[in-house]
């Protein structure tokens, strides 16, 4: 009998696709966009230590690492974390340090960030409130945490039959980020991905949230 629910992406859809992710002018963009956005709202500095949740091959990353400091770069895809590391060694970057991590299942770092930021993986994290919770208590009081995501949108983005949640809505994630302890949240669409659909060509904008912890 077949299941009609909806199954996640895990992480071997990802090491499947690590080798050509880079190929994709349009991953490139959207990280170059999503860092411009994080440079002109969080002051960013040299000795500003920082984590990049469910970084890929590390598209938002490099474009921040001559203006931060240590960077521990953290998915649960070996693949991307493959690709990342070879670049990391190419690019000689070392205040970039790739770990295999999945904050739902794994300890979490021993260290606390300044910053901690994530592009396009909160849609796929099945628990929101416990998530931005981890965020909260590995970031020093003062720091600041990047969101980028999807707006709530109607399945259409990966399917319904895969199981994430359908972007988000801003207010709602606000309210869930202030019930995980943080304050000042702030929104502002930084990017759109054109799809086709079977209706024609539509866009998915996507934001970037900013909110702090308290001091």
């Amino acid at each position: 009998m077949t299941s009609n629910k909806p199954t996640p992406l895990d992480a071997t859809h990802f090491d499947s696709k690590a080798r050509q992710w880079d190929e994709n002018p349009l991953f490139r963009e959207r990280g170059q966009k999503i860092a411009r956005a994080i440079r002109e709202t969080v002051p960013l500095h040299r000795k500003m230590s920082a984590l990049d949740y469910g970084c890929g091959t590390g598209l938002l990353s490099f474009p921040l690492k001559d203006e931060l400091g240590d960077i521990l770069l953290a998915d649960s895809s070996s693949g991307m974390l493959d690709v990342l590391a070879e670049k990391i060694a190419a690019q000689g970057a070392g205040n970039m340090t790739p770990v295999k991590l999945d904050l739902l299942v794994d300890p979490p770092p021993a260290q606390h960030f300044d910053l901690i930021y994530t592009s396009m993986t909160l849609h796929h994290v099945p628990d929101t409130d416990y998530i931005l919770r981890v965020f909260h208590d590995l970031l020093r009081p003062g720091g600041y945490l990047c969101v980028a995501d999807l707006d709530k949108e109607d399945g259409s983005f990966h399917g319904v039959e895969v199981d994430v949640h359908h972007g988000f809505d801003q207010s709602e994630l606000s309210q869930r980020a202030a019930q995980a302890g943080f304050a000042d949240m702030r929104f502002q669409t930084v990017f759109s991905i054109a799809k086709e659909q079977e209706t024609g060509p539509r866009d998915y904008p996507v934001f970037l949230m900013t909110a702090r912890r308290g001091a």
